[in-house]
């Protein structure tokens, strides 16, 4: 019975459009006053559930993630790549794809990679010829890349609902990361021969390659502090984060020069403003977590589910399957602290691995926000681009579909997730 008003309250709240945090918080009081539990406890759940210091990991990648968008970086980047490989059939396909999987690196946010790379490459390629619907499906596709290739704000939150190792589930991202940047590479060289995709007859010389490099240097180097300093264990995902987010701010004011103090005062705002929400909604989800636990539903789901005597395989496929379903109409960060909670003891007690779960969640997840109606995605690629969301899906469907193939290769065989642990 007390699951039915745990999960009826929540989906009531979500269908009236009550944001999610204050959707998880109603269920939750509602709940623990039919429990008779002290609401203190409420407050302590929230307090305890934020007193984690990889939780500051979260605001500071999406300070950093706004710097690099404002500062240049991403230009930069986008530029630096061009150069390279602009003058291949497709060039600036892959350009697109590599872009965003380097700002993916940096930021973290899929928004963000959308509207930065977007900008950047987006003009130049309409201006050559490139099919408008299907380089936007793309530029929405590459831009996913943000929660799966290392840092990840999706897997901060993640492990921190699951007590899971950061870096651990940033190493499994990196194979993940770069097999979906692959299939999309793949397909756009197969797209470029299909449809004629042009190339550019811009001649770069020497110079002009040796200056694009030392443009993109300052940019090139951030990947390294980043990523370096945690792989190495000098760096402790929080630290790499900080100094990332100084490194931008310091490379945006004094190198580039396109931030001034009084535009870092409004991206520190911004920043503020998301990462509250972020983590609300983090602090509601750990207290619904524990009315969940305390009053027995996890226990009995978890029987239920083992009654069927399903394999560990076949849960996975259908987790990843619920993914997709609920990724339609539902934000990443929502879907994770709605489903993990509740999925992850179930999955604990079958002896399926928390990184290889993680990964499950991560891709499905990453789909799932380039379906619509919810589409952040899309809905960037449209802001960016001016075409439809339509058309941008149509456009997207390719390579959605061959994201989609990773996803069960991911979920079907574990050894992908857990072989560089």
């Amino acid at each position: 019975m007390i699951a039915f008003y745990l999960f009826g309250s929540l989906g009531i709240c979500l269908l009236l459009r009550v944001p999610i945090a204050m959707s998880l918080g109603v269920a939750t009081l509602l709940c623990m006053r039919i429990l008779d539990v002290p609401l203190a406890v409420l407050g302590q759940r929230i307090f305890t559930s934020l007193d984690v210091a990889s939780i500051m990991a979260i605001p500071f990648f999406i300070l950093a993630g706004n710097l690099m968008t404002t500062g240049g970086i991403s230009r930069r980047l986008a530029y630096f790549i061009n150069t390279i490989i602009g003058r291949v059939r497709g060039g600036m396909a892959y350009a697109l794809v590599m872009g965003c999987a380097f700002f993916a690196a940096l930021s973290g946010s899929t928004p963000a990679t959308v509207i930065a790379i977007g900008s950047a490459l987006y003009p130049e390629v309409v201006k050559l010829g490139y099919p408008k619907a299907r380089m936007a499906g793309l530029l929405a596709v590459s831009g996913g890349l943000g929660p799966i290739i290392p840092p990840s704000i999706f897997m901060v939150v993640y492990a921190t609902l699951t007590n899971c190792s950061v870096t651990n589930l940033f190493t499994a991202g990196l194979m993940a990361g770069g097999m979906l940047t692959l299939v999309a590479l793949g397909l756009c060289l197969f797209f470029s021969y299909k449809e004629k995709w042009p190339k550019s007859d811009e001649k770069k010389s020497v110079l002009d390659m040796i200056q694009a490099s030392l443009r993109a240097i300052p940019a090139l180097i951030l990947p390294l502090i980043i990523l370096g300093g945690i792989y190495s264990g000098i760096l402790t995902p929080t630290e790499s984060a900080a100094i990332a987010t100084i490194y931008a701010f310091v490379v945006g004011i004094f190198y580039y020069r396109e931030i001034t103090l009084k535009d870092s005062l409004g991206i520190i705002l911004k920043s503020a403003k998301n990462s509250a929400m972020i983590l609300f909604i983090i602090a509601t989800s750990s207290a619904f977590s524990w009315v969940f636990t305390f009053s027995g539903i996890s226990k009995i789901m978890v029987n239920y589910i083992r009654s069927f005597e399903m394999s560990s395989v076949t849960f996975c496929v259908i987790i990843a399957i619920v993914l997709l379903i609920f990724g339609t109409f539902l934000e990443g960060i929502a879907i994770c602290v709605l489903l993990v909670p509740v999925l992850w003891p179930v999955a604990q007690a079958m002896g399926i691995n928390v990184v290889h779960f993680g990964m499950i969640f991560s891709l499905g997840t990453l789909i799932g926000a380039l379906t619509p109606p919810v589409a952040v995605n899309i809905f960037a690629a449209s802001s960016v681009t001016g075409l439809k969301v339509g058309e941008i899906a149509k456009g997207e469907l390719p390579f959605m579909l061959g994201f989609t193939v990773v996803l069960f290769i991911f979920t079907t065989i574990p050894w992908f997730s857990t072989f560089f642990l």
